[in-house]
């Protein structure tokens, strides 16, 4: 599968919202090694969403196993349709995103997260996630929305450019 070209902002691609996913086939299974084959060919990538490559669907891929970070995971995670269902707590921690290169900012998240998904059949799935991932996964469905997390900083005096 090829890594496909990220898009970058101000690309207005980045602030649509996505559609559902509805069709359950092997061109899905595609996009998603195509999407997971990006995220890890960029720096540090945890997560990618759709629409980051130019494809308007609500798929998300999260994997923070390789993450610097500590933080206990469910792996590789191929989610269609995710919903985050339930959050609880806020957590401070600082964000930077593919299509955001060269910038970190310090973001509000909640702590613990219920997402449910659909899978690879279309089968409906739920998981609680706690930590760095919940945090990779509320960022992903952020782009699901056509937000950025420069969209959600504290204070712009936190966003940064990177060395």
């Amino acid at each position: 599968m090829p890594v496909r070209k990220i898009l970058k902002q101000p690309d207005v691609r980045l602030r649509q919202m996505a559609d559902a996913v509805t069709l359950f086939d092997e061109k899905l299974e595609e996009l998603f090694e195509e999407l997971e084959e990006t995220m890890r060919a960029g720096p540090g990538g945890v997560g990618i969403a759709a629409p980051q490559i130019g494809e308007s669907l609500r798929m998300i891929v999260v994997d923070c196993r390789a993450s610097l970070r500590p933080c206990k995971n469910h792996g590789l995670l191929l989610m269609a349709n995710p919903l985050v269902e339930e959050m609880d707590g806020e957590s401070l921690g600082r964000e930077g995103c593919l299509s955001v290169p060269d910038w970190v900012g310090m973001v509000p998240r909640a702590k613990t997260i219920l997402v449910s998904y659909d899978d690879l059949h279309g089968q409906r799935q739920q998981i609680e996630s706690i930590g760095f991932e919940a945090r990779v996964i509320q960022h992903e469905v952020d782009h699901l929305e056509g937000v950025l997390f420069t969209d959600r900083v504290i204070s712009t005096k936190t966003l940064v450019r990177r060395l």
